[in-house]
């Protein structure tokens, strides 16, 4: 349980992180700044992807992952960045080593798999970039060659009993490209190292996945997309930079379900035969009115685009008063009394499960007093004054040692606020239980 934080900024940063699905790429933990800010490593945790540990050179350290504490690298830093030599570990296992700069593998390198040796070789900007030789997982030599920003350009390919496969130059002319495990990912022509001209791509299950033209490694021009199984054609047209401009699109079945003119019209997205997209296009881009789709068909998101980003439709707000929630989400909130004070104002408002409006209150206690007391009794009442608005529901996130002497009046809220959450419940998903509708039911049904 965490006891020393002392402000409510961080807890609000906490719910906001992990609401908005975005939690923060690093957190640089040492002693200076934990004396700076007095929070410990448990609160970074919270909210980080990763921390860091240092030495007291401060330029050699260990970086963790916050989910499980297991070690992600160990090595040199410069100005909070990996630079020089270092150590990458997944799982437990050594997956990387060589040299880095500016956070980025940069030099000579290694990469493993499951302890056995796959690649090793030159870097550049992260990527492979030079000279290198990979490796089957039976450490016979499966590549031996030149790579390009990540891709191999030129070399020799071998089976996994050493047979050369074939000779390929992916500089200019016709080339080819290949998964790991020798399946052919792409065939067609290059020109600069880039895909331009007449190309074929594939999935890794051998079937056919795009045939067009490409300029500068990208689909400009006619083009036909397949569903991952018989051929079956998903869609036939014109491309932009990428983006499908006009055409039409089919089910398995060959009846056309959607079409595009000058990148507008209504369109429908798959991935793997699964829809993830249904909506208005404009300008190749999703524009206008849009549903997104996780995997089963689960609707994500009902809301609007501009230039292929949600704009409307907003499902997460700070610092929002009860009139100010009752105009957006055509709610009727005059049953909230506020104990007589000022009209209410909630720290976060956000919409789940069953378009249900969810409105949150966040705080900290990190030692006793009246204060605990008339908290728990106003959001017992506003619990209470709330219970009969339809698609309203009230939300506390607290925690802090003060709850210690004030333990009988959080209990008579909790008995009646099911919504009662503190940090680790956060870890442990209590936002994504309101937002998801499974879980939600799940909720709602003990």
């Amino acid at each position: 349980m965490v006891d020393i934080i002392r402000s409510v900024y961080f807890i609000k940063m906490f719910v906001s992180y992990i609401y908005e699905g975005k939690k923060l790429d690093i957190i640089r933990y040492n002693k200076n700044l934990q004396k700076k800010l007095d929070i410990n490593i448990i609160n970074y945790k919270v909210y980080s992807k990763r921390y860091i540990i240092y030495d007291d050179s401060k330029l050699k350290g260990k970086e963790y992952d916050s989910y499980n504490d297991n070690l992600l690298y160990e090595g040199e830093y410069l100005n909070v960045k990996r630079n020089g030599k270092g150590k990458e570990y997944n799982n437990g296992g050594l997956s990387f080593e060589g040299q880095y700069l500016n956070g980025k593998r940069n030099g000579k390198g290694k990469e493993y798999y499951f302890g056995s040796l796959r690649f090793e070789g030159e870097y550049l900007n992260g990527e492979r970039n030079g000279k290198g030789k990979e490796y089957y997982n039976n450490c016979k030599l499966a590549f031996e060659g030149e790579y390009l920003n990540g891709k191999e350009l030129k070399g020799i390919k071998y089976d996994l009993d050493g047979n050369v496969l074939y000779k390929y130059n992916n500089i200019n002319g016709k080339g080819k490209e290949y998964y790991f495990h020798c399946g052919l990912k792409f065939e067609g022509e290059y020109l600069n190292c880039k895909r331009n001209g007449y190309g074929k791509e594939y999935y890794e299950s051998g079937n056919l996945k795009f045939e067009g033209e490409y300029l500068n490694d990208k689909k400009n021009g006619k083009g036909k997309e397949y569903y991952n199984f018989d051929n079956k054609l998903q869609f036939e047209g014109i491309y932009l930079n990428e983006k499908k401009w006009e055409g039409k699109g089919y089910d398995i079945n060959n009846n056309i379900i959607y079409e595009l003119k000058n990148g507008k019209g209504l369109i429908i997205e798959f991935e793997d035969n699964e829809l993830v997209f249904q909506g208005e296009y404009l300008n190749g881009k999703r524009n206008g009115k849009g549903k997104e789709f996780s995997l089963l068909g689960i609707l994500r998101f009902d809301c609007h685009y501009l230039k292929g980003e949600k704009f409307k439709g907003k499902t997460y707000f700070k610092e929002m008063y009860a009139s100010e929630v009752e105009k957006r989400f055509h709610l009727d909130l005059s049953k909230l009394s506020n104990d007589g004070k000022a009209e209410k104002r909630f720290d976060f408002v956000f919409v789940g499960a069953l378009g249900t409006v969810f409105a949150c209150e966040c705080n900290f206690y990190g030692s006793n007093g009246s204060k605990l007391n008339e908290t728990a009794r106003s959001y017992k009442t506003l619990t209470l004054e709330s219970k009969d608005i339809n698609g309203f529901q009230f939300v506390w996130f607290t925690d802090g040692i003060g709850w210690n002497s004030a333990k009988h009046n959080l209990e008579e809220t909790f008995d009646v606020l099911s919504n009662l959450y503190n940090l680790e419940d956060l870890e442990n998903g209590a936002i994504d239980n309101l937002i998801e509708t499974t879980n939600y039911l799940n909720k709602l049904l003990k």
